[in-house]
């Protein structure tokens, strides 16, 4: 069984919590460990809202404590009723996350049944330790480029294999293949968008992210590619332009890669379309129907394309460049 590293944190930092308090002498120590639990977060972004939230929250907590304690008694039925006003507040300021928080601070000074300037000022210090520590702890994040670079070599494996299957069932008109790559990358583009947003979210400072757009791109022809299934099986038997459509997919799915030569495929698609409109006009409902399909097989082939070609700047000029012999992907 993996242990996360929110788990390994929230070992490390407890303790320490506790062990800090237990150094300043404060009473109710336990609870700064209990504080630090509550603030262990998944990212950075969400660990100094939190932290904002709960010291303010703690902080409202404190002086209705004293109100409602103080003013009326300590009896369970004010403790509900500052209870009734306290949540509200939260909500009413958008810091309910530290209701949790603030009930730690509020059954501890409930508890003592006396609030002194010198117990408000301990229960402080516990805010501070328990928040500061969960906090300090929230500033390590691990990097996550790992998994999502083995995402995206996961998806466009997946691609690879689709478009082959396509242009296969095309060609042959039966296949084997069960399309358990179409569920699978569906899982992946959704498992990577929840990463790439944790990932913003521990860089504070920085707009974009590499593979926001990346992911982005591919769920858009992910789309495409699931709108091809349908028009791929109710294309006719493979004839002379049959073939080709087949080879065309099938070099597509041996060149999906992150670059950007979509240009090369755009012409190559455009002399197919140029090809098909030199063949006879369909004689039967039957043929024109399936001339219909095909059209929009490369109408959606094409979008699929043009998606990739908007993503970033070409890299064909560059490989024309260098003169280079790499075979062309994208």
């Amino acid at each position: 069984m993996k242990i996360g590293y929110r788990t390994i944190k929230t070992a490390i930092g407890t303790p320490l919590a506790i062990s800090i308090a237990q150094l300043l002498g404060l009473t109710n120590f336990v609870s700064a460990g209990i504080l630090t639990i509550l603030c262990i977060q998944p990212s950075r972004k969400r660990s100094f809202n939190s932290a904002w939230h709960r010291f303010l929250a703690c902080m409202i907590a404190a002086v209705l404590a004293y109100i409602f304690f103080e003013w009326i008694g300590y009896h369970p039925l004010v403790l509900g009723f500052m209870l009734v006003v306290f949540i509200p507040i939260t909500v009413f300021l958008k810091i309910t996350p530290g209701i949790t928080t603030s009930a730690v601070v509020i059954l501890n000074l409930y508890s003592a049944s006396s609030i002194t300037l010198a117990s408000l000022f301990d229960q402080f210090l516990l805010i501070i330790v328990g928040i500061g520590v969960g906090l300090l702890l929230n500033l390590y994040m691990p990097s996550l480029d790992k998994p999502l670079k083995e995402k995206q070599s996961k998806l466009e494996h997946n691609f690879t294999i689709i478009l082959y299957e396509y242009s296969q069932y095309i060609r042959y008109k039966h296949t084997t293949w069960k399309g358990n790559e179409l569920a699978e990358s569906e899982d992946i583009l959704l498992e990577a968008s929840m990463l790439v947003e944790r990932d913003r979210e521990n860089h504070l400072l920085r707009n974009k992210h590499p593979y926001r757009d990346y992911f982005r791109m591919r769920t858009r022809q992910f789309e495409l590619l699931k709108k091809m299934l349908p028009l791929v099986s109710r294309l006719p038997d493979a004839d002379a332009i049959g073939e080709k459509i087949a080879d065309f997919f099938e070099g597509l799915s041996k060149n999906v890669h992150p670059g950007n030569t979509a240009i090369i495929y755009l012409d190559q698609l455009r002399e197919l379309r140029l090809e098909i409109n030199e063949e006879d006009l369909p004689k039967t409902r039957e043929e024109f129907e399936a001339r219909a399909n095909l059209f929009q097989l490369l109408h959606e082939i094409e979008d699929y394309l043009i998606i990739k070609m908007k993503f970033k700047e070409s890299d064909v000029k560059r490989f024309k460049r260098n003169k280079t012999s790499k075979k062309e992907m994208i």
